[in-house]
């Protein structure tokens, strides 16, 4: 994780398996080329906080020694890492208490169940959303393109990108 500053505005730049928040309007959340990762958004509307982590892998029983050094790599403990940032700006900390944006996913590789991790990601991302009673407000997912998410934090608004294609936003 990496805060730029580019004269214009802050950008706080995630990489695999990182994770950040603030509540700084003149600050971005940005994440580059998420092929089968998943990017998942939390927005509090009371502290107007934003947060952003990067996941890599659906479950850290995968990779045990990432668990505790890098908890962000792993959907069950990146979330919840995610949560406990938040709480820094005034957050509850609260699941429920977010509107959730999702982008990412992709099969970047043709790969079938157990291999395909951006489905795997996915899947693992929303049974923890259906655990806490939450469903996404917004999405991009799946699909056979890798996405570059950028959320600014004023707006709450998040902007996909992908070479070849003009921004979208979700």
């Amino acid at each position: 994780m990496a805060l730029i500053d580019t004269g214009k505005n802050k950008v706080l730049l995630l990489g695999i398996g990182d994770y950040g928040s603030t509540n700084r309007a003149d600050t971005e959340i940005k994440t580059m080329a998420l092929g089968s990762c998943v990017a998942v958004v939390l927005l509090d509307p009371k502290t107007k906080t934003v947060g952003m982590v990067h996941v890599a892998l659906p479950d850290s029983n995968i990779q045990q020694s990432h668990r505790t050094f890098k908890p962000g790599y792993f959907a069950d403990t990146g979330i919840k890492i995610l949560l406990q940032d938040m709480k820094r700006f005034g957050s509850s900390g609260v699941l429920s208490d977010m509107y959730v944006k999702l982008a990412g996913g992709a099969r970047v590789i043709k790969a079938e169940g157990v291999l395909d991790i951006g489905r795997r990601n996915i899947e693992a991302i929303k049974n923890i959303l259906i655990e806490n009673k939450i469903k996404p407000v917004a999405h991009d997912l799946a699909g056979v393109i890798s996405r570059t998410v950028t959320v600014e934090v004023k707006t709450g608004i998040v902007r996909l990108s992908c070479p070849g294609r003009d921004d979208w936003f979700i």
